[in-house]
């Protein structure tokens, strides 16, 4: 049995005609009438009433119908949906991103625009630090990523970047803080050098916490360190408590925690690019499309 077989079957059912059939399918008589025939045999059962005047449904043949329909169906579903594959109209891609880059205005403008223009590709999102998502591209495990990497950092030969988002750091303190008090100048890092900071785990893979601490071993200490957090909001709570200083990007000023100020730093090194990355090579057709999109 084959497709052929039920395209003819059905067209023919639904006709209740050979010669009908046989024009629809622009084919003649004869070898209609042959497949048909086969068909029949090898199920075991007719199919077809034939008279000379009258082509009719068996009980098999009105059953088998129902079930030839949605196998033909599901072919063509499967055919449209490897086409628009081919075209970048359709797949998956699965993207991670740190935890800063969704706050970003055009970061989630830009994933609804891309569905709405791609309603049969499906976007897979994951909350993910920037050394592994490094590890994962690498690895295959993610498609995309959206990172936020220390200045230092050169992509390795397997991954290509492209810049996509840019802000800069800035210096939280307390709102009590004799440098908030004189009105939020711009600090230069070494005007930090006395303080006690809050600074998110070194074994998590944080392009952050790399970017903070280069920043203060330029400028010739090294942070003094006296809490770490996994969450940039915990970090700014714990700021607000007097628990000691932070360096996060800008956008976290838009969180709304009380009792923080936010001071700009001062110096080409503190600004905070947000890359996106994915595997150097031929790229899947939606992948060309999500790429080039954004």
């Amino acid at each position: 049995m084959d497709f052929r077989q039920l395209r003819y079957f059905v067209a023919v059912a639904e006709a209740l005609s050979f010669s009908a059939a046989a024009r629809k399918l622009h084919i003649s008589q004869p070898p209609l009438s042959i497949q048909i025939k086969a068909l029949e045999e090898e199920l075991g059962s007719p199919l077809l009433e034939r008279t000379r005047h009258k082509v009719a449904l068996t009980p098999a043949g009105s059953l088998f119908l129902e079930k030839a329909r949605a196998a033909l169906a599901n072919l063509d579903q499967a055919r449209d949906v490897v086409k628009q594959v081919a075209s970048g109209e359709a797949g998956e891609i699965r993207v991670a991103f740190t935890a800063s880059v969704p706050m970003h205005d055009p970061f989630p403008r830009a994933f609804h625009r891309f569905r709405e223009a791609h309603r049969n590709a499906t976007l897979e999102l994951v909350h993910m630090s920037t050394g592994q998502q490094l590890q994962q591209i690498e690895q295959g495990e993610i498609d995309v990523g959206f990172l936020r990497p220390s200045p230092q950092f050169h992509p390795p030969a397997s991954i290509a970047v492209r810049e996509v988002l840019a802000d800069r750091l800035v210096a939280v303190v307390p709102r009590w803080h004799r440098r908030a008090q004189e009105g939020g100048p711009a600090l230069n890092i070494g005007d930090l050098s006395g303080e006690s900071f809050l600074l998110f785990p070194r074994g998590l893979g944080c392009g952050l916490f790399d970017h903070v601490t280069t920043l203060c071993n330029r400028a010739g200490f090294a942070p003094r360190t006296v809490q770490e957090a996994r969450e940039a909001t915990t970090i700014i709570g714990l700021v607000a408590s007097g628990a000691g200083v932070a360096v996060l990007p800008e956008i976290y000023a838009r969180t709304g925690i009380p009792g923080v100020a936010y001071l700009p730093l001062i110096g080409p090194d503190a600004n905070s690019r947000v890359l996106m990355a994915h595997r150097t090579g031929t790229l899947s057709p939606i992948m060309a499309r999500f790429v080039g999109f954004f």
